[in-house]
């Protein structure tokens, strides 16, 4: 024990850090044994922490009850100049925190970080609350140290009055901004022009339509055939009122820009109503935003219309026929893959069978399928959604897409169980979908029983029949592949007329390749053969590539040898 801690009177000096806070004040000769009394029968009847209690009823100084706080803590106190002068230092903080601002306030805290250490100091009215400690942790874990302090009452009071002042003329600014952004919306300029854009799409027949902005303008194009034209090209200036128009039509949040918002509405357009589905994505200069247009009033879905040659349109037909099993169609993200899964369902559709569609989203209405829409952000997923499916007595099951390992699985043991499946996957041909399954740890024996047809597409554009020209063949190894006597084609090409827009090309078609699980292609899944090897044992079925597709349809005239190089690559190797 060292000398100072032995009083001049010999006795031992009792140690501060050890003893309650009345008690170690009491050896302070902060107060005297008779406010600690007072102390203790005020906290009796009105609760409430010692130390604020005899501050409460003047037995003490708040700065004396801080320094026996910080010495029993082992806490610092903090003057006037160490607390944040700009409120907006702990916004950013409690931003981050995830924690609402109201729930700070209420709390009396305030949190804010320093740029030395990047650690968090954090001042509340009551530093030793168990649930405010623990909550905080939480919130900031553990890369983030916690640094508590104390300070006085009106240091801590100023920094919470400012921050709520603060947050409500943040919330006045943001208010007046939606209602500056609605009176925008409103303007007949901008109405017109959005009403217009929309119309134009229409009649262009575009499925989507794309508002870009940049640092001095912004674009809209549209997606014809699958292809992006610039339409109009405006002023930076006037993206906001334009972009704020097309969300309020579709039921988004105006004043959200830093998050991405997904809505959709049904308008009146060119006498027909259309579905329209808006995407917002922030980007540098702005929200860039993806208008994606869905007639209600389309042509019925039919296998005949879209494109499939004879033979293969047999093959899925017996398929899909079939009182089970998996059908699968795969491709990219807008090859229509969709648009065949809906031809099959209509195909089977004869009104005895229970059919059931899970589907994100579902894009069209088809009268006598139950259609079920996917919520993932709650859960609600298609392996979920499958299992209940199941529950519901289907005899034909549409899956928008297989995407894991638990809905492959599910639709596996459907199809062995007496159902029909139909699906797509994310592939890059027909054959490489058995080995995609088998990746996502399905395994091949099962691959092998339950898949019977794998189709693959592609869409290309159709050549105009008021524009195309004859065309020379083409290069001798696509001649080669095309694997017939180039005496019997029709090659032609694009020029554009004022029909197609100037490009050459009118609607679109489908290339396909279609693979049947035959006994030999059951053998070799179950074997683990390679994809070459796959496509060698299809061809003496007549298999045939997409690009090969596509060359028969070239040479029949239907689109360009261009066009479907476009589509299929240059470098595409022949399986």
């Amino acid at each position: 024990m060292a000398a100072g801690d032995v009083e001049s009177t010999g006795r031992a000096k009792p140690d501060l850090q050890r003893l309650p806070i009345g008690q170690s004040l009491v050896a302070r000769g902060a107060i005297s044994a008779e406010d600690l009394e007072r102390g203790l029968a005020f906290q009796a009847r009105f609760g409430g922490r010692l130390g604020g209690v005899l501050v409460r009823i003047g037995a003490l100084a708040e700065n004396e009850l801080l320094a026996a706080l910080s010495a029993q803590l082992g806490l610092p106190i903090l003057d006037a100049d160490a607390v944040p002068a700009d409120p907006q230092t702990v916004l950013a903080t409690i931003e981050r925190s995830g924690i609402p601002v109201e729930w700070w306030l209420d709390q009396e805290a305030v949190a804010w970080e320093t740029a030395v250490d990047g650690a968090i100091h954090a001042v509340a009215r009551d530093p030793l609350s168990p649930s405010l400690n623990e909550t905080l942790a939480a919130a900031f874990g553990t890369h983030h140290p916690i640094r508590w302090c104390l300070a006085l009452n009106q240091d801590l009071d100023r920094l919470l009055d400012a921050v709520d002042q603060t947050l409500r003329q943040d919330r006045r600014n943001i208010s007046d901004e939606v209602t500056h952004l609605r009176e925008l919306a409103e303007e007949a300029p901008v109405v017109e022009l959005v009403s217009n854009t929309l119309s134009q799409a229409l009649n262009e027949r575009a499925s989507d339509i794309h508002v870009e902005p940049e640092e001095k303008l912004f674009r809209i194009r549209h997606r014809v055939d699958g292809v992006l034209h610039t339409r109009l090209t405006l002023p930076r200036d006037r993206f906001d009122a334009v972009a704020s128009r097309v969300k309020l039509l579709a039921g988004m949040d105006i004043a959200e820009r830093r998050l991405p918002q997904d809505g959709r509405t049904t308008q009146r357009i060119n006498g027909q109503d259309v579905d329209i589905r808006v995407s917002a994505l922030p980007g540098t200069w702005g929200e860039s935003l993806v208008l994606r247009l869905l007639p209600k009033e389309r042509q019925q879905f039919r296998l005949e219309r879209l494109g499939m040659a004879a033979d293969q349109r047999d093959c899925l037909t017996a398929a899909i026929h079939q009182p089970n099993g998996i059908i699968l169609v795969t491709g990219p993200t807008g090859s229509g893959k969709s648009t065949t899964l809906y031809a099959a369902l209509e195909a089977v559709n004869d009104g005895s069978k229970k059919i059931i569609t899970v589907e994100d989203p579902v894009e069209y209405d088809i009268a006598g399928v139950n259609q079920v829409q996917v919520h993932t952000d709650i859960g609600y997923s298609f392996a979920r959604a499958l299992r209940s499916i199941l529950r519901q007595d289907p005899d034909v099951i549409m899956i928008g897409e297989i995407r894991d390992r638990d809905t492959a699985e599910i639709a596996v043991q459907a199809a062995l169980t007496g159902h029909l499946v139909l699906s797509t996957l994310h592939t890059n041909d027909a054959l490489s979908a058995f080995t995609r399954l088998v990746d996502m740890g399905v395994e091949p024996f099962l691959v092998a029983s339950a898949v019977r047809a794998v189709v693959a597409q592609r869409l290309v554009r159709r050549l105009c029949p008021d524009c195309s020209v004859p065309a020379e063949p083409p290069h001798a190894s696509l001649l080669a592949e095309l694997g017939k006597p180039a005496a019997q084609a029709q090659w032609r090409q694009a020029v554009g007329c004022p029909r197609c827009q100037r490009t050459g090309y009118q609607g679109r078609s489908g290339i396909y390749e279609l693979v049947e699980v035959t006994e030999a292609i059951r053998s070799a899944i179950l074997e683990r053969k390679s994809t070459q090897e796959l496509a060698r044992i299809a061809r003496q079925r007549g298999f045939r590539s997409l690009r090969q597709d596509g060359l028969i349809k070239a040479a029949a005239g239907l689109t360009s040898v261009d066009e479907v190089v476009r589509v299929t690559g240059l470098d595409a190797a022949e399986t």
